[in-house]
């Protein structure tokens, strides 16, 4: 290819300190600067550059994700990773979310870690920079050098017969999460190898914020300080897993606490073992509506923070009140097959 690397920057006029952050990142590299998608761009290798304004708005973004809302598969078979520099200290990390969710819907598949975000004063590298012995934009740039290499690098793990964790923190009788996960599991039977894990109101305990030391040591050991399900089942099964099925009810607009409590309490096993060849897949069930702010919150904790590859159309978004309503909805056989057979095309060799 000509262009190994597409690197699509909207709207605007890209601010002075992401066009030197994109100078250090493409430097030795071949690659073709566009301000918005054009032609077909299956397959491609994408770097999204974003510039915010001071309220943190980009209209070239929001065209961006107008584009990639409407255009279902339109960027199959591409892998992408996110910079977003912002002139104030909020707004970068949900921009590039939501943007990462829009391009995972649209086919693209994301590494671990696949956003840099530059905040007005830099100071997000500041561990960054006292690592790498450098200034905070020196630290700017090598991550966005980083990144780009990534993109370009990235292969998705592949195995004959995945292995499969799913976690969840529901109740089986009333659940109609798990009442869609009966239907979609179905068609993985034989196909993956499947462990589920429930965890249910008392026996869990939240991360409480060791000292990253203590973090480190018990994570070197597979082991966290509290001990618990999370030890003796959730990360025997991580450290075996090709890909993670969160189940997601949508509580205020949130994972559930138990859910989110197991999130924060793999820190001390990230910090041992990377999960940058496990993949996360999400099942989102709301009551009402807002399943693509939960479908955002795995994308930020998950893929972005804890460092689990994305797959296209990671998750399925579905919107059910009453117990059994889920399993009634119009069409949804269908749906749970095609996430299923969305999860083996993402993780089978």
């Amino acid at each position: 290819m000509e262009h190994p690397l597409t690197v699509i920057c909207p709207g605007e006029a890209v601010s002075p300190r992401l066009s030197a952050a994109l100078d250090s990142a493409l430097e030795g590299c071949q690659a073709q600067v566009l301000p918005r998608l054009e032609g077909p761009p299956e397959g491609r290798r994408i770097l999204f550059a974003i510039s915010l304004d001071s309220g943190g708005i980009s209209h070239g973004l929001c065209d961006l994700l107008g584009f990639l809302r409407t255009r279902p598969g339109c960027l199959r078979g591409c892998t992408g990773g996110v910079l977003v520099d912002g002139p104030g200290e909020l707004y970068t990390k949900a921009a590039g979310r939501e943007l990462v969710l829009a391009a995972s819907m649209a086919g693209c598949a994301f590494p671990g870690r696949p956003l840099v975000e530059a905040t007005g004063n830099l100071q997000n590298f500041t561990v960054q920079a006292r690592n790498a012995g450098c200034d905070l934009p020196g630290a700017y740039h090598l991550a966005a050098a980083d990144l780009a290499r990534r993109v370009l690098a990235f292969a998705p793990p592949r195995r004959e017969q995945p292995r499969l964790l799913v976690l969840h923190a529901s109740s089986h009788p009333a659940s109609n999460t798990l009442a869609l996960w009966a239907l979609c599991r179905e068609h993985l039977e034989g196909v993956c190898d499947i462990t589920e894990i429930g965890l249910r109101n008392g026996t869990l305990e939240d991360c409480a914020g060791c000292p990253y030391t203590a973090c480190l040591h018990f994570g070197e050991q597979g082991r966290c300080f509290y001990g618990g399900t999370m030890v003796q089942e959730v990360y025997p099964a991580i450290r075996g897993a090709d890909g993670v099925v969160l189940l997601c009810p949508n509580y205020n607009d949130a994972l559930p606490a138990n859910l989110t409590a197991a999130v924060n309490r793999l820190t001390a096993l990230y910090r041992a073992a990377p999960f940058d060849r496990t993949a996360v897949f999400a099942l989102v069930v709301s009551g009402y509506s807002g399943g693509d702010l939960v479908a955002s919150q795995v994308v930020s904790a998950m893929n972005m923070n804890k460092g689990f590859w994305l797959p296209p159309g990671f998750c399925l978004l579905e919107t059910a009140n009453d117990p059994g309503a889920a399993a009634r909805l119009p069409g949804i056989g269908e749906r749970m097959e095609a996430f299923a057979k969305n999860i083996v095309a993402g993780i089978r060799g």
